[in-house]
């Protein structure tokens, strides 16, 4: 197979090279979480200025979440056939041309469209950027660096989003979350034809799954939507039901296309991998925790059990995130030490104390120092399970396959995320009764911290089974070979 990224250099210049490469895709996903999350923030805001009702402000949050779960596999395979550079700039591209228009929206119905578009553009960045990142740092422990800092700054974009996303919309306004993206995206656009070179494998047949790329779209479009439907429209309602189905029916449909296609979109053999298939579902129980847990959290402290503002719940929750920062980069080393199976359990035993010490945070009424040592624990997990189901689920992929690999790793993150929040939602509705008022909430909070426990447990059963193999996966990258054994 000749890649043209292989090219040969001498390891000190090919280690600086790589470190500069790993800042440019480390600042493109810090930018993914943070518009994401700041948008978050900026919803009521953006809801009065541009007059929506309740219900379109939502689809600002949802339109993105939707075509971005919906594009990943698309995305990510996209990078494999027509080349990671050049599928990584055109959605360096779209991204900016949509944060100018989302800032300059005049009505709801143009910046819900910019969204939508907004998730296209995440869809090709996140998993071309996670592929050439693999694609750079073979197995062993320069990748799981490469990983730790990838996890981390995710961690710091979802810092400073709580920390100074209020004050951004109040000071400059809710504009300016959006038009923050321009001078950003210009950087990573000057600077990516320097650093990364194309990736051209001239054996691979460019073939397109056009019928495999529909279905597996609309497939998770529908999956997505139906997670978000849930809570407000009931799991059994028919309209959920009938967007359930659909998803399934295409899935049915997707894996007989794919078991048919000469260049199937989803090459199957990929799945017969434990370790793939392993890494993905466990991404998906910690997709589960992370937004479940992050969503209870932000509802029951700012709500009328513990009334925090938005800045008093920035200022106390940073933590979390900040741990999840610190503990990709201790993940980094552990995984390499100890193995993916290892620290992902000990991830979902970390992630399991976080929202088990809420149930009695909230039974006690609030004790900050309880709150805080929760989410210190929770935050260690993230930080280390992110880094240990990405690794798992990337290792012994074929070269032609990472940017399909990475996209499918996004994908469950982004699927899982949607499961948990609408599992937390429902459950927190549907147990918030009887007695008091205050008692009730009481309730439905404790019922949704033992759901996210439950993710924890189920995300054990997943990881214990399936993440075996090598403990210490060895580079194979001759040009890291003296990198890695002079440390």
């Amino acid at each position: 197979m000749a890649i043209t990224e292989t090219a040969s250099a001498p390891p000190s210049r090919l280690d600086t090279r790589r470190w500069l490469i790993l800042a440019v895709l480390c600042l493109a996903n810090f930018m993914v979480i943070l518009d994401s999350q700041v948008t978050i923030l900026a919803v009521p805001s953006i809801q009065s200025a541009l007059q929506m009702t309740p219900g379109a402000a939502q689809w600002v949050l949802s339109a993105n979440l939707i075509t971005f779960g919906g594009m990943l596999l698309l995305g990510g395979r996209a990078a494999d056939l027509l080349g990671r550079r050049r599928v990584f700039m055109a959605g360096t591209v779209l991204f900016l041309i949509v944060s100018l228009v989302s800032g300059l929206a005049w009505n709801g119905e143009v910046l819900i469209i910019a969204r939508a578009l907004h998730g296209v553009s995440a869809a090709l960045m996140a998993p071309t950027a996670l592929s050439i990142l693999t694609s750079e740092f073979p197995e062993g422990p320069h990748r799981h660096l490469a990983l730790g800092a990838w996890a981390g700054i995710a961690g710091v974009g979802a810092t400073i989003a709580l920390l100074a996303g209020g004050v951004l919309v109040d000071v400059l306004g809710w504009q300016w979350i959006f038009f923050l993206n321009i001078p950003v995206a210009i950087v990573m656009l000057v600077v990516s034809p320097l650093l990364l070179r194309e990736s051209t494998d001239v054996t691979l047949r460019r073939r397109y799954d056009v019928a495999g790329a529909l279905s597996s779209t609309a497939m998770l479009a529908l999956l997505i939507y139906g997670v978000q439907l849930a809570p407000t429209a009931g799991w059994f309602a028919g309209r959920t039901l009938a967007v359930f189905g659909a998803a399934v029916a295409l899935l049915i449909l997707f894996v007989v296309i794919e078991s048919r296609s000469e260049a199937p979109l989803l090459p199957l053999r990929i799945l017969r991998s434990n370790f793939v298939v392993g890494g993905n579902l466990s991404m998906v129980t910690m997709g589960m925790l992370a937004v479940g847990v992050s969503v209870l959290v932000s509802q029951y402290a700012q709500g009328d059990l513990l009334g925090w503002s938005a800045t008093e719940f920035g200022l106390r929750q940073a933590i979390m995130p900040f741990m999840a920062f610190a503990g990709s980069f201790i993940g980094q080393r552990f995984v390499t030490r100890y193995g993916t199976r290892a620290v992902a359990v000990v991830c979902l035993v970390l992630m399991g104390v976080g929202p088990g010490m809420m149930i009695f945070a909230v039974g006690a009424g609030g004790p900050f120092l309880l709150i805080f040592a929760a989410m210190f624990f929770f935050g260690s997990g993230l930080g280390l399970g992110t880094v240990a189901a990405s690794a798992a689920a990337l290792t012994g992929v074929r070269e032609n396959d990472l940017g399909l690999a990475s996209g499918m790793n996004t994908a469950a993150q982004q699927i899982g995320g949607g499961f948990g929040v609408a599992i937390v939602s429902t459950v927190l509705v549907s147990y918030s009764t009887g007695g008091t008022p205050q008692a009730a909430e009481m309730a439905g909070y404790q019922a949704g911290f033992v759901a996210c426990v439950g993710f924890a447990l189920l995300g054990l059963l997943v990881t214990v089974p399936l993440l075996r193999g090598v403990r210490r996966p060895q580079p194979r990258d001759p040009a890291l070979e003296f990198a890695v054994h002079a440390d």
